[in-house]
């Protein structure tokens, strides 16, 4: 490989803007907003959240699929450029269909193939940095790579929350199309891929089947998370019944339920998958599971909030979907901006302080965050929802950066891509379950005591905030998985 120069940093990066900006803008205002206008009111937050869950079951099979497959592509214009140019012409018809969409089950298959087809440009981009870079520069391309992940949030409240919050959502998704077309025209012109002349020997399916056992073994997580959360609600459900009456139980039991299965499909969900992918050396590596742990209670509480804020804010301040739209921009771009900010400093911080220590706190400050954010249920105040959206972009820079240099020392240089693809593809679970649990929760608390289900769920993410940080006990400080540990196949 060659000695890459900074504005080639730019060009294999540049992609991820595209690709982000579409995640936060479809996931932030265009299915909440959406959904709340064909969904039931009573129903909403679960109709949005097996929105998510479905979508993240494609995302999870379709993105280590792609690629696989582009890892074999002979293609005389490179392995991945292809891939990531098919997928945003296919979404670019799927923003359109959602622009279009007439009820519900119109945006639900609407939205489904846009996962389908964003995870084929996405499972093909992950491999342009192991592709292109030499060893010696990875650090710096990762790190423009961070950026662009980051910026999106900040662009989208700027830009596209505006445009919903007016009553413009065809033009946000126009502006949200332009965007990915831009990025991936960029991509197509300025980086230049070797073909490759030869199809790697390396076979698909094993690495596959790996895959689909880690898929099986969250889905597994989850199911132990609802059948524990049920056995553990149930029972504090009718400690509470003798002494507060049948409805006050119902509301213990559910939430108390819905929280253990949030943590119960977590634990079990990371353990189930890891041992699928990695066999008996997941028993012996105990450290790098738990560090997946932490990663995932953290991400699963963030993402989940992400995904309910504009819902929450429309209850907490009695104001309507476009209202709401617009503040959940502001809200979203002040997080961006902080989560920007304190992103860049905290890998120097975390080389002083330690990564556990800095880990540590912010799973703490982001649990302070959340809880001033539930505040507002009974105190409805924008400078609290401002303070809340500092802490919280804060407390994710941190974490983001801190967390996954744990996870590098963690793993063995010479199979990290193997170990660390392993937590992706988790990651994607925690996000399955965080929303996927709340929403149901969400909504049948409400009915009954409105706001309740909000104030449920959000105390619940606040609390695997924390466990982020509990969970750092069971990682021991120095250990290091070697060479001779690590399994022969790749993720």
């Amino acid at each position: 490989m060659k000695h890459l120069r900074w504005f080639d940093f730019i060009s294999i990066n540049f992609f991820w803007l595209g690709l982000n900006l579409r995640n936060n803008a479809v996931g932030s205002f265009f299915m909440p907003y959406l959904v709340d206008i064909y969904a039931q009111a009573e129903w909403k937050n679960t109709a949005l959240s097996s929105m998510h869950t479905a979508g993240l079951i494609i995302a999870m099979l379709i993105q280590p699929a792609v690629g696989l497959i582009s890892d074999h592509s002979t293609s005389r214009f490179g392995r991945r450029r292809p891939f990531i140019l098919i997928g945003t012409l296919l979404n670019l018809v799927f923003l359109a269909a959602i622009g279009l969409s007439w009820s519900y089950w119109s945006l639900l298959v609407a939205v489904l193939l846009l996962q389908f087809s964003n995870n084929i440009s996405h499972g093909a981009l992950q491999g342009l940095i192991p592709d292109m870079v030499p060893e010696n520069q990875r650090g710096r391309a990762s790190a423009v790579k961070a950026i662009f992940e980051l910026l999106p949030l900040i662009l989208v409240g700027l830009a596209i929350a505006p445009l919903v919050a007016g009553g413009h959502l065809d033009w946000a998704i126009v502006a949200t199309g332009a965007g990915i077309l831009f990025t991936a025209l960029v991509t197509m012109f300025t980086v230049k891929e070797q073909p490759l002349t030869e199809k790697p020997g390396v076979s698909f399916w094993p690495p596959m089947l790996r895959v689909l056992g880690i898929v099986a073994g969250i889905l597994i997580g989850a199911a132990a998370g609802l059948i524990g959360g049920g056995l553990i609600g149930g029972i504090a459900g009718l400690l509470v019944w003798a002494v507060a009456g049948e409805s006050t139980a119902t509301a213990v039991g559910v939430g108390v339920g819905g929280g253990i299965a949030m943590i119960v499909a977590v634990v079990v969900g990371v353990w189930a998958g890891s041992l699928t992918a990695l066999g008996h050396e997941a028993r012996r590596q105990p450290a790098f599971i738990w560090w997946i742990i932490n990663r995932l209670f953290f991400l699963a509480a963030i993402t989940s909030l992400q995904g309910f804020v504009l819902f929450f804010l429309m209850y907490a301040f009695n104001i309507t979907r476009e209202q709401a739209s617009g503040l959940t921009g502001n809200l979203i771009y002040m997080v961006g901006i902080f989560t920007l900010l304190s992103a860049l400093p905290a890998g120097w911080l975390a080389d002083r302080i330690g990564h556990r220590l800095l880990v540590g706190i912010s799973g703490l400050t982001a649990a302070a965050g959340c809880t001033l954010l539930l505040g507002t249920i009974w105190l409805p105040n924008m400078s609290l929802i401002y303070i809340a959206g500092t802490i919280l972009g804060v407390s994710t820079g941190l974490f983001m950066t801190a967390n996954w240099a744990m996870g590098t020392n963690l793993v063995p240089p010479q199979e990290a891509g193997r170990y660390l693809g392993i937590s992706n593809l988790a990651g994607a679970g925690a996000g399955m379950i965080g929303a996927g649990i709340g929403g149901p929760v969400a909504d049948y608390l409400n009915i009954s005591n409105p706001g309740l289900g909000y104030f449920t769920i959000f105390a619940a993410y606040a609390v695997l905030f924390v466990l982020s940080t509990v969970s750092l006990r069971f990682i021991r400080q120095g250990t290091k998985l070697t060479v001779a540990d690590a399994p022969q196949y790749a993720v």
